[in-house]
């Protein structure tokens, strides 16, 4: 019963804060439907359910953030983001008596990871959420203030509310191989800029800007051999590579890329599913009987990967047979150059996944009976 009042003591005082803010149509739908949902997990904590206590993280640079949801109220840490505050979080939930949590924090980049990944190792439920998701959110609850510990407790709440779904790491050998090729973009993305300064650069600075460039191609050079080297090592990755190659428009670099994201292919049911994690599918912008938007894409989705397709599905739209007669039928049909490289973008995923998950070479007479 106490569990039961605190619980309730939490969702009156929440509601009545946003019963102040929402007016009109909005404030029944949203109170109702935040009351009923927190009503729910506080019902299944008093009959002993097992549901998960929730800890919202908000990860920066140096530190991370945490709010508890236990027994119906927040409780509010920071940490260090060092394996040594993972440890202090480690004891910090002992001590409050919590052996397990489903943890949501943003997809944040590298900051993220490490600690994503040591909750997922001491057997911790994880949900790596999309940001943008998470903002929208927050706007329904109408906060006013943006600060580390909010956000940590708009996280919080998210996870009560939305029971989001539960994240894997990747193997060992993707992470590493994800690594790797990021830090090849990082440094061709640097060699480019030295490039571009010594064209406009002056007599004075060119031998140095020449030596670092010499510098960063022998770095790249010995960073593409590592790659492969440690493709070669694994026991999947070289017959995935071998597959994604068969595809007119994919070559080597990319390839590698497309392994570091997509190698787990059995994480997707279908291809409609991989080209929304690239942000590849169509966005509708309709309402009522005069707003007629035109369709775009989500970008809800993986900006590196849809960044990675671009140059290949403008190869693949020359060289690919089945790209190529897909991009004749939009271009004929009057579609502008951009929707179709994007439309190509989008079929040569959808021929990727093809081929990962049936585990068979391009063929592209199959594949045009589908297209």
């Amino acid at each position: 019963m106490n569990l039961l009042r605190r619980s309730a003591s939490f969702r009156l005082k929440f509601l009545r804060r946003t019963d102040r803010t929402v007016s009109g149509a909005l404030k029944p739908a949203l109170t109702s439907w935040i009351a009923r949902r927190l009503a729910e997990a506080s019902k299944s904590l008093s009959q002993g359910s097992g549901l998960m206590h929730v800890l919202g993280i908000d990860v920066a640079k140096a530190k991370f953030d945490v709010a508890l949801w236990r027994e119906g109220k927040l409780k509010f840490k920071t940490f260090d983001n060092q394996p040594a505050g993972f440890e202090q979080l480690r004891q910090w939930l002992q001590d409050l008596g919590v052996a397990q949590v489903q943890a949501c924090l943003e997809a944040t980049g590298p900051y993220g990871e490490a600690l994503s990944e040591w909750l997922f190792d001491a057997g911790h439920i994880v949900s790596v959420l999309n940001p943008a998701q998470v903002k929208d959110f927050a706007k329904s609850l109408l906060t006013r203030n943006k600060t580390d510990t909010v956000d940590a407790a708009v996280l919080a709440r998210f996870g009560v509310a939305m029971s989001p779904p539960a994240w894997r790491p990747p193997p060992p050998a993707v992470r590493l191989l994800r690594a790797l090729v990021r830090r090849l973009a990082a440094l061709q993305q640097t060699r480019q800029q030295e490039h571009n300064r010594l064209m406009v650069a002056d007599a004075g600075v060119q031998d140095s800007i020449q030596r670092h460039l010499a510098y960063l191609d022998q770095e790249i050079a010995a960073l593409r051999q590592r790659i492969e080297d440690h493709i070669d090592q694994d026991p999947d990755l070289p017959q995935k590579q071998q597959l994604l190659e068969t595809i007119p428009g994919i070559g080597t670099v990319v390839s590698h890329t497309l392994l570091s994201f997509i190698s787990r292919i059995e994480t997707f049911d279908r291809a409609r599913q991989l080209a929304a994690f690239a942000g590849l599918t169509p966005k509708r912008h309709e309402s009522g009987s005069s707003v007629r938007s035109k369709t775009r894409l989500s970008k809800i989705g993986h900006a590196d990967l849809r960044k990675l397709l671009y140059f290949p599905a403008m190869s693949a739209i020359r060289y690919n047979p089945l790209l190529k007669a897909f991009a004749e039928r939009l271009r004929h049909s009057g579609k502008p150059p951009k929707l179709i490289l994007a439309a190509a973008m989008r079929k040569l995923l959808h021929i990727a996944f093809g081929v990962l998950k049936s585990n068979q070479p391009f063929n592209p007479n199959i594949l045009a009976k589908t297209a």
